[in-house]
Formats: structure tokens, C-alpha cells, sequence
């Protein structure tokens, strides 16, 4: 028995297979999908997804969003994903330095914009230590 893993982000479809299990980062902590898990709406945080397959493990930083398992599907909906071999690191450390630089500057801006800016180095703070585990 397998799951149906689906990441979808604004941009589109980021991943989407059948898998073994699925490890995601929540706000109550790590939570470990397998076939038969009961049915669960969460909110993932900036983290790491560990996908399990036919014996391998593949990883994908993932920045805020929400997770459903009804069945045998698994799908998250976040703001950003990305497959830890598809992770540029000069990108991610040119983005993360343009949004340090802009937190400067946090005085003109709004608390959305604020926010913003701290997902945007969340998300590429864990895309440098994705690639750093390997």
C-alpha cells in the first residue's frame, strides 16, 4: 500500500507521486504520514519534507503552508517548495542577503511586508542546510 503525495504551491506542481511515507514539518512538531493515517488538516511550517520511496528518502524545503491526508492522498498547499536537487545555492544566498538588506529598512515598511521578508530568509535558511546535510 501507497500514498499519493501532492506538493502544489502558487506556481504550480511541485511534486506528485506515489510514495512509502512522508515525514513534514507542522506547528506541533514533525508529523509522519503512512498508508491508513487517519484523516488530518495541519499547518506546516518552514522545514524540511522527507519523502520515503521504494527504499530511498528524497528531501524538499518547504516554507509555510497546510497539509491534508484523507485516505490515501497527502497534499500540501505552501508558499514555496523545492527538491533539495533543484536547490541553487549562489540563488538562494543572493535572495537571502537582498532580504537581510531590506530588513535594514524595516521602518518604512508594513507588517506584511515584514513578514514577507522573514519567510523569504526562513525558507532560504533551510534550503542551506538541505543542502549542507548532503
Amino acid at each position: 500500500m501507497s500514498l499519493q503525495l501532492e506538493i502544489v504551491t502558487p506556481h504550480g506542481k511541485v511534486y506528485d507521486e506515489r510514495i512509502d511515507s512522508v515525514v513534514m514539518p507542522t506547528t506541533s512538531g514533525e508529523v509522519g504520514i503512512m498508508p491508513g493515517h487517519i484523516p488530518l488538516l495541519t499547518e506546516i511550517q518552514p522545514g524540511d519534507i522527507a519523502v520515503s520511496k521504494s527504499g530511498t528518502v528524497d528531501h524538499l524545503a518547504v516554507s509555510k503552508g497546510f497539509a491534508q491526508c484523507i485516505g490515501d492522498k497527502v497534499s500540501i498547499l505552501a508558499e514555496h517548495a523545492i527538491s533539495e536537487s533543484d536547490i541553487d545555492e549562489n540563488e538562494v544566498e543572493a535572495a537571502k542577503a537582498r532580504a537581510q538588506e531590506a530588513l535594514k529598512n524595516a521602518k518604512e515598511m508594513s507588517a506584511e511586508e515584514l513578514a514577507q521578508l522573514e519567510t523569504t530568509i526562513q525558507y532560504a535558511t533551510i534550503q542551506q542546510l538541505l543542502k549542507k546535510k548532503k
